[in-house]
């Protein structure tokens, strides 16, 4: 779909945008990026926001809606959300809505308008996109909520790509946003709950390895990913982290940059995981998701079974002549 005719849909029309579960910067920057720019709109989060979005939106002094009849609204909009099943279940988005994500293509998504680019790090990229293919221009705070999100989600640009780094700097010169107020506005000191967390996390944890390669496990409440992110300072170059509620799961994945390079994609990964066990998985190479009905502790050592078998594989070719 051409993204000018996405800004066309886009305009005028009353509007809800929607973003998953426990929503990072990039879902709730892209939200708030089309909330202003094509208003009217309002921002919906079905199952919450994570501490750094919270601590942005609080910032600007903008509002999130936690409950939300949507079929008050004259348009849907679903972002940076690669399945329905990332909603809650009560959120049912109705035909004709409007998909925008980065992520690999899930094929969850049927009779929606959906808008997809996986070679962007960040969605918030691909709304900046769409903006300015609407001969639109961007304010000072539609601008801090975009680079804010394409500062997390590329890992304050460890994980970004040349394109990233170009819609970074053409923010930066549309807005005046000088890259200190950037970096401040988007970070936040961790909370005593997360690092005792974190420190759970890290005495739960599981680990293996081919080679040079090790693969890392472990389960908990909360704050799954600076669990990841944890696991991965401490060594392990893949890492799976979990936690439980009754029958429900969710997993997230993390690899470093050098395993994606040698050819580990943990979006295929959870996404093949998902299809053999019924569950929601996807994302990118080194980041990705998987949840669902289960236990969390048995979708652990699948995902670590598998990836033994990617790390086998890769040394094995490391050895051919």
């Amino acid at each position: 779909m051409m993204l000018g005719y996405v800004g066309e849909t886009l305009k005028g029309k009353n509007k809800v945008i929607l973003v998953h579960g426990n929503a990072d910067m990039d879902a709730v920057g892209s939200a708030y990026a089309i909330a202003e720019s094509f208003p009217p709109g309002r921002i919906y989060a079905p199952d919450g926001v994570d501490r750094v979005a919270k601590m942005v939106m609080d910032k600007m002094g903008v509002s999130i809606l936690s409950e939300c009849d949507i079929s008050e609204y004259e348009l849907v909009v679903v972002v940076d959300t690669s399945s329905p099943e990332q909603l809650t279940p009560d959120v049912h988005v109705p035909p004709d809505s409007v998909v925008i994500d980065h992520h690999r293509p899930t094929d969850k998504w049927t009779d929606v308008q959906f808008v997809c680019d996986d070679g962007k790090v960040a969605c918030c990229e691909l709304i900046y996109d769409i903006i300015k293919a609407s001969g639109l221009r961007i304010g000072r705070d539609v601008g801090m909520a975009l680079l804010c999100g394409m500062l997390t989600d590329s890992g304050h640009f460890s994980f970004a790509n040349t394109q990233l780094m170009r819609t970074f700097a053409d923010v930066m010169d549309e807005t005046g946003i000088k890259m200190d107020e950037a970096m401040d506005f988007s970070r936040s000191e961790a909370s005593m709950s997360e690092r005792v967390a974190v420190m759970k996390g890290l005495e739960r944890s599981k680990f293996d390895r081919v080679g040079d390669m090790i693969v890392a496990t472990s389960y908990g409440g909360s704050f799954e990913a600076s669990v990841c992110k944890a696991m991965l300072n401490a060594g392990a170059d893949v890492v799976f982290v979990g936690s439980q509620r009754d029958d429900e799961f969710r997993l997230s994945a993390r690899a470093d940059q050098e395993m994606v390079r040698r050819g580990i994609h943990l979006g295929e990964l959870m996404k093949d995981i998902g299809k053999e066990t019924v569950c929601d998985g996807g994302g990118h190479g080194g980041a990705a998701g998987l949840s669902g009905t289960g236990d969390v502790e048995a979708m652990l050592h699948i995902c670590m079974h598998r990836t033994m078998s990617e790390f086998r594989k890769l040394k094995k070719e490391s050895e051919l002549p």
